[in-house]
């Protein structure tokens, strides 16, 4: 029953984020449209933003679940930019808030998983956690500053367009960074 309530709270949140911005939005207008009260959201969240925590973090295991592999990595960072575009309202209306945070932290996340099974991948035991953790933040740091301010203009450009652009910039380049690495 509590993950059907959180998901009838995150439905309502989400709907609500299609009429106006976040902090336009209050706990009652929230509960209200999902037909509980204030009592079990609180049962459930500190405030709306652990909620809005919440539904990206749901968002993010379901978008890159299976494409964490070198070969997979574009379909797993075109999952990341899909599920940004198809949640669109959602994702500005929280970015230009003062929740922007969870909108960077969640992007974060998700490349950081991806990228770092791709690392851990190709190298295996050849480099340490800390050589993979490294590489990992710096290919993290270019794949989100592009995919911030694709949302900053609205998320005009379509995924595959940054996915061939990329790819073509790192055609090999991880793999060279993990032989740098080596010692």
């Amino acid at each position: 029953m509590s993950d059907l309530t959180k998901n009838a709270l995150a439905t309502a949140l989400t709907e609500l984020l299609n009429e106006k911005s976040l902090d336009k939005i209050t706990i009652k207008e929230l509960t209200s449209r999902c037909g509980v009260d204030r009592q079990t959201f609180y049962y459930h969240f500190s405030d709306i933003y652990e909620l809005v925590q919440w539904i990206y973090k749901k968002g993010a295991e379901k978008a890159v679940a299976d494409n964490k592999t070198y070969e997979s990595w574009e379909t797993g960072y075109k999952a990341i930019l899909e599920a940004t575009l198809e949640h669109k309202n959602f994702v500005l209306n929280t970015f230009d808030s003062v929740s922007r945070e969870y909108v960077e932290s969640d992007l974060y996340s998700r490349t950081f998983a991806v990228l770092y099974n791709i690392i851990q991948e190709k190298a295996g035991d050849s480099i340490s956690k800390e050589d993979k953790t490294f590489i990992s933040d710096f290919y993290k740091y270019a794949f989100v500053g592009l995919t911030l301010d694709w949302i900053k203009k609205g998320m005009v450009e379509p995924p595959e367009e940054i996915i061939t652009k990329l790819s073509t910039l790192l055609k090999g380049d991880i793999l060279e960074d993990i032989k740098r690495f080596q010692h």
